[in-house]
């Protein structure tokens, strides 16, 4: 396994009995450490945990890997954990993935519950394959993100409403609404120990509208968790996530899907998370692993007081478009 890339000094924020730990310098994925009590030295920031790994048709393989990633994130002091699209499962075939499927209620979720719960932090599970209410009538399932709070309890839903249907001659084939029941909405941030976070899932990525309605709904952290292709992720990951953060001027977190997962599919990768200035401060290379990024959140709301878009928009004018006749007018 590579080692994640952290590209700055991480500073831990969540509590051991009350007390903050110390500043500690970043080490590779598989490091154990003790923390330290400094002793109430200073506010420090968030530290926030962004996984990358490879899912498999095995679901048992794939709890593995992600437990194993939670617990480590959670040792270095971590308070929230973001995993990606697909991290239960990613079928070789629709019946597959149909079959595989579980309600929000059943066995393989509530793993997830007792591991939020045993770990103590929040966990953002980037896309669960859900069997919904209406499963025996549609046949299809849901793509939904998932926030656990740091007791196991289920906080926010986001069910996907992009769905990618893709045909790329000779590179990319696939066909998202085949089994999948889009999302009708768009659920509201959720304040986390982070700060507070939007939820999306891959393929919303290229969609502005909907970074745009949860900033203004108070976002501070935005979240596209996927399983990019490699075609696409080569050539839009980075610059369209970059996108997001300086238009919202929020935080972009993007945990992902990498390498082989089996005969048919690949994934980019390059796990990700970018500032409100729109700079990458963290990042994964190739294989699984963890990067690690703190959420400094006096210096989002001083971007936003220096470069106020968001009061400069003109929602009076967008969605329409003047027909021009004659000649043009101030």
């Amino acid at each position: 396994m590579l080692r994640a890339v952290v590209q700055k000094p991480l500073q831990t924020l969540c509590l051991a009995g009350g007390k903050p730990f110390a500043r500690i310098q970043s080490r590779a994925p598989g490091h154990r450490f003790k923390a330290m009590s400094t002793g109430g030295a200073g506010p420090l920031k968030p530290l926030i945990a962004v996984c990358q790994m490879t899912s498999t048709p095995d679901k048992a393989h794939n709890w593995a890997s992600c437990s194993r990633l939670v617990q480590e994130a959670a040792q270095r002091g971590a308070c929230v954990v973001f995993l990606p699209e697909a991290f239960d499962f990613i079928g070789s075939s629709v019946e597959e993935a149909l079959s595989l499927a579980e309600p929000l209620e059943g066995d393989h979720l509530q793993r997830y519950v007792g591991l939020a719960r045993e770990c103590g932090v929040w966990l953002s599970l980037g896309g669960f394959h859900e069997r919904g209410s209406d499963w025996e009538s549609t046949g299809r399932i849901y793509n939904c993100h998932l926030l656990l709070d740091s007791k196991g309890t289920l906080v926010a839903a986001y069910r996907k409403t992009h769905l990618f249907d893709v045909e790329m001659e000779g590179r990319v084939s696939l066909k998202e609404s085949a089994f999948t029941n889009p999302g009708s909405k768009i659920v509201a941030p959720v304040e986390t120990p982070a700060g507070k976070v939007g939820l999306a899932i891959c393929y919303d990525l290229r969609f502005p509208e909907i970074s745009i309605a949860l900033a203004r709904e108070g976002a501070e952290i935005l979240t596209y968790p996927s399983a990019f292709t490699v075609t696409t992720g080569s050539a839009h990951w980075e610059v369209l996530l970059r996108a997001r953060a300086v238009e919202t001027q929020c935080y972009v977190v993007a945990a992902a899907q990498t390498g082989k997962h089996h005969a048919s599919r690949s994934s980019y990768g390059h796990a990700m998370v970018v500032d409100p200035w729109g700079s990458v401060v963290a990042q994964c290379q190739e294989g699984p692993g963890v990067c690690y990024a703190e959420i400094d959140l006096a210096y989002l709301h001083r971007i936003r007081q220096e470069m106020p878009v968001f009061s400069h928009r003109r929602a009076d004018l967008y969605g329409q478009v003047a027909a021009q006749k004659g000649p043009p007018s101030p």
